[in-house]
């Protein structure tokens, strides 16, 4: 299983971003998805999940900014991100949960005027 994240880039504060997660493999309508995000000189930290059957749970902090959602015909992950902030500026990860975990290489996400 190959997970590849993109979409990263500079966006303004307030502005919006949508990043996608592709996965090789054929299961990956039967596994949990999730993205977790890593600031500089920061912990990874939970951002978004979404359960095989589409149950979706999100980090308090996000307050409602960030939706996940995927498309398991194109077996790909993905989070929109709206009224970005600043602190929202960090790679993002993609996983995916399993008898194995597996983590994508990361997409980075910066936010600034």
């Amino acid at each position: 299983v190959q997970l590849q994240a993109s979409g990263g880039g500079l966006v303004l504060p307030g502005g919006s971003l949508r990043i996608s997660c592709v996965a090789s493999g054929s299961t990956f309508s039967s596994a949990a998805m999730s993205w977790y995000r890593q600031a500089p000189g920061k912990q990874r930290e939970f951002v978004a999940g979404i359960s095989s059957g589409g149950v979706t749970t999100y980090a308090s902090f996000l307050k409602g900014r960030f939706t996940i959602s995927r498309d398991n015909v194109k077996n790909t992950v993905y989070l929109q991100m709206n009224s970005l902030k600043p602190e929202d500026t960090a790679v993002y990860y993609c996983k995916r949960s399993g008898t194995v975990t597996y983590w994508g290489q990361g997409t980075l996400v910066t936010v600034s005027s």
